[in-house]
């Protein structure tokens, strides 16, 4: 058996007054007397009554909802984007709507329309890998404040909050020039993303600055850059006639995927061939010897992605809302015993 739910003209029939009377007096407008609003509230509290935010936003044209949507909400790196989003917005006086995409295009467009049907004041998206066509996103970009973070596209003209890929990946790099290394492999994903694509020109700028010749042989690219494709493509790295003597890849999943793979051919780390990844997760600190990664500052990048979308909303004019404006956050890099090998 369906709930009757409690609403304005529930209370309204009751106290036999009119329905914006009864609007007027929960929200504690002057024109409503004392006594009428105690008696409205009295009856709100006993009967459940709770406002239909979505209704007041219509009203309004404002709802303080801001929309968020992500590939996937298990990776613990959006996890900490998530946290400092939910944190930023409740500071500023902002509900959350979180969608998962699951990386699948279709969803994050259906997604996308429906918080725009939901009545959000703005939206905060990360792109799943797999996203080419930006037509059905466009508009959204012209309807309400969008704020793309982490997988982001320059295709889409509005503010985006990354960090230093492109520094971050040069950093990495050359740490491993520094200890000796000359003969560096790189494990990243395919043209497609936009985030290996910034950290592929890092490593490649790296060399460069080093004189380093690049080598095609180890330059590989996965669709999946997971934990998986990292041993893989370990055992292809491995049986070169010329081995690598440091891999970096561009997630810790694949750089501990490369590290057992090592381990299990009683490969020394790092020695032999030393391993860099990127986001500084929860295992690179377990696993061993310990990951060298990049720190990606989730919880910062968050914040002010949370803190961009606030000002759009709270400033939108009739001017042109959709500017490109890229907002870098920088990292950190963690070594670790995986490059350096501790006394």
């Amino acid at each position: 058996m369906k709930k009757e739910v409690t609403t304005l003209k529930t209370i309204a029939k009751k106290l036999n007054i009119s329905i914006s009377t009864v609007s007027r007096a929960l929200n504690d407008h002057p024109d409503i007397s004392k006594e009428t609003k105690a008696k409205v509230q009295e009856l709100a509290n006993a009967l459940h009554y709770v406002p239909n935010i979505f209704a007041k936003g219509f009203r309004k044209h404002k709802s303080n909802i801001i929309g968020v949507i992500v590939p996937t909400i298990t990776h613990y790196f959006t996890t900490t984007i998530v946290r400092g989003i939910l944190e930023e917005a409740a500071v500023k006086g902002y509900r959350v709507i979180i969608s998962e995409s699951n990386n699948d295009v279709t969803s994050q467009n259906e997604m996308l329309n429906t918080m725009i049907q939901f009545g959000v004041d703005g939206i905060l998206a990360s792109l799943t890998k797999m996203t080419r066509n930006i037509d059905t996103i466009l508009p959204i970009a012209h309807t309400v404040p969008l704020i793309l973070f982490d997988k982001v596209s320059e295709k889409i003209p509005c503010t985006q909050i990354t960090i230093n890929d492109e520094q971050a990946a040069f950093n990495a790099v050359e740490h491993l020039i520094n200890i000796g290394k000359r003969r560096i492999a790189i494990i990243k994903e395919g043209e497609f993303s936009y985030t290996s694509q910034k950290r592929y020109k890092g490593y490649i700028k790296a060399l460069e600055a080093h004189n380093i010749a690049v080598d095609d042989k180890i330059i590989l690219s996965v669709d999946d850059i997971s934990l998986t494709q990292g041993k893989r493509m370990t055992n292809i790295l491995l049986s070169l006639k010329k081995r690598p003597d440091a891999i970096f890849a561009i997630t810790d999943s694949a750089a501990i995927g490369v590290i057992q793979t090592l381990n299990k051919s009683n490969i020394r780390i790092p020695e032999e061939i030393a391993v860099v990844g990127f986001s500084n997760s929860k295992s690179s600190k377990i696993v061993e010897p310990n990951l060298t990664t990049v720190s990606q500052p989730g919880n910062l990048i968050g914040k002010t992605a949370v803190s961009y979308l606030i000002s759009e909303i709270e400033n939108e004019s009739d001017t042109e809302m959709t500017t490109s404006k890229t907002v870098e956050i920088n990292t950190e890099l963690i070594v670790r015993e995986s490059t350096l090998k501790l006394s």
